[in-house]
């Protein structure tokens, strides 16, 4: 019996801990390394994340720097940030790729917000998809329906938690985005 509870508690930990993934991916017109992420980069043939060609570096408060351990892929990694759609024109100065992130306006704030929104309601959703399941696997169990009755309601419990943490983490983001 606690062997579904823990299950369902890891599950539900790695619905949160995907939201916050996604959540870094919203830039809120800071510089933000995690950006790139997703950024893979075509070196010799093979696609190889941009994190293991180059240091990010953040010399300002809305700029990154990219600087290749090979000179010789600055052109290659400059295409890939390109092609990965950030939203932001690198600039390549010969040893170094800027990004200079542009300032928000509030409408691009707004949409971000209820991008972000989106993602919190995603998140619910999985949230309840675990429960679903964990309640599932109870009813299939032979077990009393005390037994039945108490473990759905440690299972709501959890789910009650977790709904709370996906608000705070989105009232985090929400307040981290609309600061100017």
């Amino acid at each position: 019996m606690d062997d579904i509870l823990l299950e369902t508690e890891m599950r539900m930990t790695l619905v949160i801990d995907n939201m916050e993934k996604r959540f870094i991916n919203v830039r809120a017109g800071r510089a933000n390394p995690a950006i790139l992420d997703g950024v893979m980069v075509n070196y010799y043939g093979a696609p190889t994340p941009l994190k293991q060609l180059a240091t990010i570096s953040i010399p300002e408060a809305r700029q990154l720097a990219i600087k290749p351990f090979d000179i010789s892929s600055l052109g290659a990694i400059e295409k890939g940030i390109y092609e990965a759609n950030v939203g932001i024109t690198p600039n390549n100065n010969g040893e170094i790729i800027i990004l200079n992130i542009p300032a928000l306006t509030e409408d691009t704030r707004r949409e971000y917000v209820k991008q972000v929104k989106g993602m919190a309601e995603e998140a619910k959703i999985a949230l309840r998809n675990v429960r679903q399941d964990a309640n599932g696997d109870i009813k299939k169990m032979e077990i009393s329906e005390d037994e039945v009755k108490g473990l759905t309601e440690e299972v709501q419990e959890l789910i009650v938690k977790f709904n709370k943490l996906v608000d705070d983490k989105l009232k985090v983001k929400e307040n981290e985005l609309m600061s100017v």
